[in-house]
């Protein structure tokens, strides 16, 4: 079932998301309605045809948004199975989830204006980029329900073990099963721009790269310039202060 605290996680951000979400389809709603009163003001006597043509195209675009397929998830048994909710959550969460999503899949750009929302004080656009890759496990560019509560169970109640295999493939960003120090730094780097202000001491990007050095030569533990899962856990196991982060996962998502 999850301790308390947890519940208490995975009900904030569920709660926090669809708040986002709704905020967001607001914005939209009334960019379009704007968008059609500046058509309709446009085409103010010029005759019925060019307003019936204006008219028909705003009928065009309203039905090519409502043919959005429709995403089905798999049964709440499976994801029973497959995550760390028990099925009471997963209803809960599918529900929120459905309302603020119609189409059932929440996009690239829709992930990094939630992200924007819980890190206004920084350029979060980097980094959510990054772990909207590690959630969409099938490359389609969008979530899916199933690919949503599959991280969030990691993240809110996996082991230190799945913990770090998920940092791990977050920084291998081209998947090929080993972490560069390039991908390392452009990790780091979106880490602190998501930050922002908030950083103390301010960092530059030559202090980024010192501290990408550092990190680097300690996890290079056969000296090959790359970073493989096990150097990766191994070093983690060891570092304590690595360790305690790795429970600060579920409040980051």
């Amino acid at each position: 079932m999850g301790s308390r605290e947890e519940r208490k996680n995975v009900k904030f951000w569920t709660t926090k998301m669809g708040q986002v979400l709704r905020r967001l389809r607001l914005r939209k709603r009334r960019h379009s309605l704007s968008r059609r009163r500046l058509q309709s003001t446009t085409s103010y006597g010029s005759g019925a045809a060019e307003q019936a043509s204006t008219s028909s195209e705003d009928h065009d675009i309203d039905d090519l948004e409502m043919q959005v397929v429709r995403y089905k998830p798999e049964g709440l048994d499976i994801l029973c199975r497959n995550t760390k909710f028990t099925r009471k959550e997963l209803q809960i969460m599918y529900r929120g989830f459905k309302q603020e999503c119609p189409t059932g899949l929440v996009n690239e750009e829709t992930f990094k204006e939630i992200y924007a929302q819980f890190f206004p004080q920084g350029d979060s656009s980097s980094y959510a980029h990054y772990v909207f890759n590690t959630f969409d496990h099938d490359r389609n560019g969008s979530i899916s329900f199933e690919e949503f509560v599959m991280g969030l169970s990691v993240l809110a109640r996996g082991s230190l073990q799945e913990r770090l295999e998920w940092a791990f493939h977050l920084y291998d960003i081209n998947g090929d099963g080993i972490i560069t120090k390039e991908e390392m730094m452009d990790i780091v780097s979106a880490i602190y721009d998501m930050m922002g202000r908030f950083t103390e001491p301010q960092i530059d990007e030559g202090t980024a790269r010192d501290h990408v050095n550092r990190v680097f030569q300690k996890m290079d533990m056969n000296k090959d310039g790359v970073i493989s899962l096990d150097e990766f856990m191994d070093t983690c196991r060891r570092d304590e202060n690595i360790t305690k982060g790795m429970s600060l996962f579920d409040t980051v998502l």
